[in-house]
């Protein structure tokens, strides 16, 4: 299965381009680092990916078809900060099973407690919120998964305990996984190959 970008343009109004003419592609099983820095459109690219925006021009396809609006969506995004990604009016177990029922093993590898899907978002720490919005985007239907600068926000224990999670499901389910972050020892060590879109931007500098 692949996930495919093509000519992806993109600008919010009568901006400049953010993006202009870019192609990306990734497989499943594959880890796809994307860098680059603040302002190259790494975010509008994995949201465009992720069906959260429509660029000005482009497709977004999935072995040839397009994206589907309806249902869940096999490119599921997370996002830095995850208060921003959750209901605050729904407690967590409610908040999990929108997406699917996850398992116990999976909830405790995690390292999400019992008591947590209790509570309302407002009552948890940014890094246990974070590990809820990392379950949920690992449901049995999700065949991309981006990460989007996932874990920046949270300690070093924490981080290693999420990627550790994320790193061993997208193996074991062969996910394409696409990594956004500006550790660059981070994305040297886990991804297959890495996407440098200033690259993209020099090379379109002239058309803008």
């Amino acid at each position: 299965m692949q996930l495919k970008a093509k000519g992806i343009n993109f600008k919010y109004k009568d901006d400049k381009y953010i993006l202009k003419d870019i192609d990306f592609t990734i497989d499943s099983g594959e880890v796809v680092g994307l860098i680059a820095p603040s302002g190259f459109g790494k975010t509008t690219l994995a949201k465009i990916l992720a069906g959260y925006e429509k660029p000005q021009s482009g497709s977004v396809t999935i072995d040839g078809n397009k994206l589907s609006k309806k249902g869940y969506s096999p490119v599921q995004l997370i996002f830095q900060h995850p208060e921003k990604s959750v209901n605050p009016k729904w407690k967590m177990d409610k908040i999990l099973k929108e997406a699917f029922e996850p398992s116990k093993e999976l909830l405790e590898d995690m390292g999400i407690k019992k008591e947590w899907l209790k509570r309302w978002p407002s009552e948890l720490s940014g890094g246990e919120l974070q590990r809820f919005c990392v379950v949920r985007a690992l449901s049995p239907e999700t065949r991309f998964l981006i990460a989007d600068e996932m874990t920046t926000m949270l300690d070093a224990i924490t981080q290693a305990q999420i990627w550790n999670v994320v790193l061993e499901h997208v193996k074991k389910y062969n996910i394409g996984l696409i990594v956004i972050s500006h550790e660059k020892a981070l994305v040297n060590r886990i991804c297959d190959r890495i996407v440098d879109l200033t690259e993209f931007k020099e090379l379109s500098s002239n058309i803008e």
